[in-house]
C-alpha cells in the first residue's frame, strides 16, 4: 500500500522532474548531516587522552563549545544566505552552500588545535543556517501544491540519512580517511545544481517573464514537443495566477516597500509567534542536542550495548520517522503530525528521564533492562519527533508566513533557531554534568508539553495553502 501510494503520488510522471530537482538540492543536507553525525561518536575519542586521533584532547568545557560552535555559524548563515537569496536569486544561494561545507572537511583533516575544530563547526553552521533559509523556500516555489509537503520533508530526510552515515563512518572509519571521502559530495551537488533553472517566482520578481514561463514549463513538464491540452490549460492557469499575484506584490513593494505595519498586523504577528514556537519545539524538546551528544547520553545511563552501536540504531530510526512524515504530511495535514509529535516527545523524554534517574541516583539493579530499554525509549522519542516537530516545522514556517514578509521573517525565525541551538548545545553537556541527565530530560519534556498546548489551541492547518499569496 505504501509503495502504491507513492507511485500514484510523487513518482507520477508530471512530478518526476520536481522530484529530481528536489533530491539534487537536498544533497547538500545529506552532506551537512554527515558533519552533524560526525560529532557524537567522535567526541568521546577527542575527550580521551589515550584514544584521541589528533595531537591533542579536549575537556568537557571545550566539548560544549565544540558542540555549540555550529550555532554561531548558523546565525551568520541565516542572514547571509537570506541576503544572497534576495539579491542574487535562489540558484546562487544554492551554489554558495557548497563552499562552507567543503571547508568543514579541509579543517577537520588539517586540525592541529581545538580552535580549528571550532572553525570547522562554524562552517557547518554556515551551511546549516543557509540551508534552512534557502531550501524550504526553493522547494516551495518549484513544487506543485499537492506534493509540496512531501517534497519539503525530503529536507529532513537528507539530513537524517547524512547523520546516520556520519554516525557509522566516525565510529568505524579512521579519522583522517573520512574527510578525503566526503569532500567529493559537495562537488557532485554543485554539478547537479547546474542542471535546473531559477524558480519562476524569482524570475517574475525580476521582471523576466519569458524565462519565468520557460522555468515553470520545465518544472511542470510542459516543455516537450507534445503537451496535452489538459496540461497546457493547467500550466497557463497557474502561470497567469502567479504572474498576477507577484506583479501586485512587486508593485506594492515599489510603492510602499516593506514597512513595520507589514509585521504588526494580526496575521503577521500570529505567524511570527507560531514560527518562534516551532523553533523552540525544534530545539528545546531536545532532539537536536540528543543527536549531537547521543553516545554520551548512552554512557550516562550505563547501557550494556556499545554506545556508538546505540547511536547508529537511533540514526536509522530517524530516517524511518522522516519517511513516515513524507507519507503522512500531505494526507493528514501538518497540525495532526505536530500534535502527535509534541505529545509523544513529552511522554518519551519524561520516561527516559525516569530511567536515567534510577540509573544515576539509585542503587536499583537495571541490568535486565540496560541492554535494550534505553535505546528503545530513545528510538521512540527520535521517531515521533521526526514525524512532526523536526520534519514538518520548516514546511509550516514557509506556508504560514505572508509572502511579503516571508524572506525577512524566515531569516528572523531561523536566526532565533540558531540562537536556541547554541544555547541548547552549550548547556546540554553542562546540565548533564552538574544537574544530571534525568533533570535535563524532564526539562525537555516540560517544553514539549507547552508546545503541545500551543499547537492544539493556536496553530492553523496549512495543508494546500498557496505559497505566493
Amino acid at each position: 500500500m505504501f509503495l502504491n501510494t507513492f507511485k500514484s503520488g510523487i513518482f507520477q510522471k508530471e512530478f518526476r522532474r520536481q522530484l529530481f530537482v528536489t533530491l539534487s538540492a537536498v544533497l547538500i543536507t545529506f552532506c551537512h548531516g554527515i558533519a552533524l553525525g560526525w560529532l557524537s561518536p567522535m567526541l568521546p575519542q577527542l575527550q580521551s587522552k589515550e584514544e584521541t586521533p589528533l595531537d591533542f584532547f579536549i575537556d568537557v568545557n571545550e566539548a560544549s563549545w565544540l558542540g555549540a560552535a555550529i550555532s554561531l555559524g548558523g546565525v551568520s548563515g541565516n542572514f547571509f544566505f537570506s541576503f544572497v537569496m534576495g539579491r542574487f536569486g535562489r540558484k546562487v544561494a544554492l551554489y554558495g552552500l557548497a563552499i562552507p561545507n567543503t571547508c568543514i572537511w579541509v579543517l577537520f583533516y588539517f586540525a592541529s588545535s581545538v580552535e580549528m575544530l571550532y572553525v570547522a563547526r562554524v562552517c557547518a553552521g554556515l551551511t546549516g543556517g543557509g540551508m534552512f533559509v534557502v531550501l524550504p523556500i526553493f522547494i516551495s516555489e518549484i513544487a506543485d501544491n499537492s506534493v509540496r509537503g512531501r517534497f519539503g520533508s525530503f529536507f529532513s530526510l537528507g539530513i537524517n540519512m547524512g547523520i546516520l552515515v556520519g554516525f557509522i563512518v566516525s565510529s568505524h572509519v579512521p579519522y583522517h580517511v573520512i574527510p578525503c571521502a566526503v569532500i567529493a559530495l559537495p562537488l557532485v551537488y554543485l554539478f547537479l545544481c547546474t542542471r535546473f533553472p531559477e524558480t519562476p517566482h524569482q524570475l517574475l520578481r525580476w521582471g523576466r517573464e519569458q524565462e519565468a514561463q520557460q522555468s515553470l514549463r520545465f518544472y511542470r513538464r510542459c516543455d516537450g514537443p507534445v503537451v496535452s491540452k489538459e496540461a497546457e490549460r493547467a500550466y497557463q492557469k497557474e502561470y497567469d495566477t502567479m504572474l498576477h499575484v507577484i506583479q501586485q506584490q512587486v508593485k506594492a513593494s515599489e510603492t510602499v516597500g516593506l514597512s513595520i505595519q507589514d509585521f504588526c498586523n494580526k496575521r503577521a504577528l500570529m505567524a511570527l509567534l507560531t514560527g518562534l514556537v516551532l523553533m523552540i519545539a525544534n530545539i528545546f524538546t531536545g532532539t537536536f542536542a540528543f543527536i549531537n551528544y547521543m553516545s554520551n547520553i548512552f554512557e550516562a545511563v550505563h547501557t550494556t550495548l556499545e554506545p556508538n552501536t546505540n547511536t547508529i540504531i537511533i540514526g536509522a530510526v530517524q530516517i524511518l520517522g522522516t519517511i513516515a512524515s513524507i507519507y503522512l504530511v500531505d494526507r493528514y495535514g501538518r497540525k495532526p503530525l505536530l500534535i502527535i509529535s509534541s505529545a509523544g516527545s513529552a511522554l518519551g523524554t519524561a520516561v527516559f528521564g525516569l530511567y536515567a534517574f534510577f540509573a544515576e541516583e539509585t542503587d536499583a539493579d537495571l541490568s535486565a533492562y540496560s541492554a535494550w530499554l534505553p535505546v528503545v525509549i530513545m528510538a521512540v522519542i527520535i521517531f515521533i519527533a521526526n514525524v512532526g516537530i523536526i520534519s514538518v516545522t520548516m514546511v509550516v514556517l514557509v506556508e504560514i508566513l505572508p509572502q511579503k514578509i516571508r524572506a525577512v521573517a524566515t531569516s528572523f525565525c531561523l536566526g532565533c533557531l540558531s540562537f536556541f541551538a547554541f544555547t541548547s548545545l552549550k548547556a546540554f553537556p553542562l546540565m548533564m554534568h552538574y544537574l544530571g541527565l534525568a533533570a535535563t530530560m524532564w526539562g525537555c519534556a516540560a517544553v514539549a508539553a507547552l508546545v503541545l498546548f500551543y499547537v492544539v489551541v493556536f496553530v492553523e492547518e496549512t495543508k494546500g495553502r498557496v505559497t505566493y499569496e
